[in-house]
């Protein structure tokens, strides 16, 4: 193992206070939170009458009959084999982790992808070691370089660092543009790769994230967000931190393994990159989630089983779009995709939600474009239904009042969220 960064084992008391600063000011925020603030903003007549917003977005409930395919969920859920493992545990949820779940976990994850074990460190979600990860490797002297359009929450981590960000636009077929990140600035601390991309759904070749990784500025960090790739037949690059790059790689349970709910990630790096990432929070993992994420990892057949599913009904809710002249961004390999509308896309959002219909949000780069999650096919069914009655009316005139990344861009309004 090698040895933590003298800078993190002994921090002086300097180090020590911007740590516990920026952690302080940079709540966590998810895909859910995202979500849930772009669904609140698409309609803000229902906002109840002298509530402030934190309190406006905890207290809006969905129907039950709601069709909710904005925020990137997996409709089927745990495994069968993970819900009677948790059931069985609940039992114990007076005690906290006696039997070591999580270093069991982290001990599976690794065997299964020839790791050593102190390459792996567990986390609730993998929205904390990507926010860690900017706050660790960005100043105002190093920036962030991100796709445009890609995951915001790197860019809400920047924020609070005081990081510059450089956006980059997608490639001709909505790639990351590998080439145009590196050089966007020779001083970048972190370029965050999200692949397959949220919200595109599109692949970066391994040849262009490894190109990335040889020809990256000295010192800088590449962040590969692996959140979805199991939803597609990308390679992924947990190989190369294997073999001591200067990389961090992000897994999640929440995706194709359904946990979303019960919040189970990972951080992978070599051990002195994870150690400047650790002062920033180390939080306790729910046993139950590593129980249940350990199970899922052990069946061979729960991922091949959900791609097809998931894919399948991708597959044929594009087919049907296409048939009817829609336009859909790019060629979606993961369980979202774009859509341009070709009218504002908030007011699209707005007229869904009047159906009873919730689909994801806009990005600043396409105001036209709205993100589709993939639901069951009954739920597509749903909202292919509604989609088509939007699309054949005008334009409504509700549009959002707020965007999503300033919904939550204060941080002491929302700390409660973290």
């Amino acid at each position: 193992m090698r040895c933590p960064d003298p800078i993190v084992s002994n921090p002086s008391r300097r180090t020590f206070l911007r740590y516990a600063g920026l952690a302080a000011a940079a709540p966590i925020f998810t895909e859910a939170h995202f979500a849930r603030a772009a669904l609140e903003a698409a309609k803000p007549s229902s906002a109840i009458p002298g509530m402030p917003t934190a309190e406006m977005l905890l207290h809006t409930f969905l129907p039950e009959n709601a069709v909710i395919i904005n925020a990137n969920e997996n409709p089927l859920g745990p495994s069968m084999a993970a819900r009677e493992l948790v059931a069985n545990i609940t039992a114990m949820g007076g005690r906290y982790d006696i039997y070591n779940e999580t270093a069991k976990l982290a001990q599976i994850f690794a065997a299964h992808h020839n790791l050593p074990e102190d390459h792996v460190v567990v986390y609730p979600g993998s929205s904390d070691p990507l926010y860690f990860t900017v706050l660790a490797f960005t100043s105002p002297t190093r920036s962030l370089v991100i796709a445009d359009p890609s995951y915001e929450a790197a860019m809400r981590a920047a924020t609070v660092s005081g990081a510059t960000i450089n956006k980059v636009a997608l490639t001709a077929d909505y790639a990351h543009d590998v080439k145009a990140m590196v050089s966007a600035d020779p001083n970048a601390g972190v370029i965050y790769i999200c692949n397959p991309n949220n919200p595109t759904g599109t692949l970066t070749s391994r040849a262009d994230i490894l190109w990335a990784l040889e020809h990256k500025p000295k010192g800088s960090i590449l962040m590969v967000d692996e959140a979805y790739i199991h939803l597609s037949d990308a390679e992924d690059v947990i190989d190369m931190v294997a073999a001591g790059k200067d990389i961090v790689v992000l897994r999640t349970f929440s995706k194709v393994y359904g946990l979303a709910g019960m919040r189970c990630g990972l951080a992978l790096a070599r051990p002195d990159l994870l150690a400047k990432i650790q002062p920033f929070s180390q939080n306790f993992v729910p046993y139950a989630a590593c129980a249940a994420a350990a199970i899922s990892l052990l069946d061979p057949d729960l991922v091949p089983t959900r791609k097809k599913i998931i894919a399948d009904t991708r597959n044929h809710t594009i087919a049907w779009l296409k048939s009817n002249g829609y336009k859909v961004i790019g060629d979606s390999q993961s369980n979202c995709f774009m859509i341009d509308t070709g009218r504002p896309g908030k007011s699209v959002i707005a007229d869904m939600q009047a159906k009873n219909v919730y689909i994801g949000r806009t990005w600043p780069v396409w105001p036209n474009a709205v993100r589709i999650t993939v639901g069951t096919p009954a739920d597509m069914g749903a909202f292919m239904t509604a989609f088509k009655q939007v699309m054949d009316s005008p334009p409504s005139t509700t549009t959002a009042a707020l965007d999503p990344l300033h919904t939550l861009a204060d941080p002491m309004r929302h700390a409660h969220f973290a």
